[in-house]
């Protein structure tokens, strides 16, 4: 299942939303779009019929706990550095549709870096179209280059996990943290540990 969400601020374009959604549509894969209220009236007209046996589009979901369901094959965000975190702590490949900001610098790095996703190219308007992002869910949900992503997306899950057990980099580092800070008197001196 593709679970599909642009965060609580990003807005499509309404050329850029009629591509996704039409793309999600010839893809044929089951999808949950979780897409705010504001949005919805820039779907094609009659589309939540066209696709009721597919997908299920909602205002709200937890994303973590569909993240973290095992049915969740891929992940489309706008690549928003929480969901950048979420997505590659829990294991999910990513499709990228960055719009803005730090959006842009963490698309590239889940496809060219950790390598868990692709990010499919815009044309000359800047619109990903309909046939590019169908080709960027085959890719991350079927066939040799989607089993590589899924290693990768599973090496950083294994990492991210083995940083916050007790004893990794994280749980380390926080517990040295609180120690710092208790050690400091009254008037937030800190005295040396």
């Amino acid at each position: 299942m593709v679970y599909m969400s642009f965060g609580s601020m990003v807005s499509l374009t309404a050329e850029q939303m009629e591509e996704v959604a039409w793309g999600l549509k010839e893809s044929g894969v089951s999808f949950l779009w979780v897409l705010r209220e504001s949005e919805q009236s820039k779907l094609p007209n009659g589309y939540r019929d066209l696709v009721k046996d597919k997908g299920l589009i909602v205002t709200w979901c937890n994303q973590l706990e569909l993240l973290a369901h095992q049915a969740t094959g891929c992940f489309v965000t706008h690549c928003g550095w929480n969901s950048t975190l979420e997505t590659l702590s829990l294991g999910v490949p990513v499709v990228c549709l960055p719009q803005w900001t730090d959006q842009l610098p963490d698309a590239k790095y889940l496809e060219e870096i950790w390598k868990v996703g692709v990010w499919p190219k815009e044309d000359e308007k800047g619109v990903v179209r309909k046939q590019e992002f169908v080709k960027s869910l085959k890719i991350v949900m079927e066939g040799e280059r989607s089993q590589e992503i899924r290693n990768n997306a599973a090496k950083w899950k294994k990492l991210a996990k083995e940083a916050v057990d007790e004893g990794g980099n994280s749980d380390k580092h926080i517990n040295d943290f609180v120690t710092y800070l208790m050690n400091a008197d009254q008037n937030g001196k800190l005295s040396t540990y």
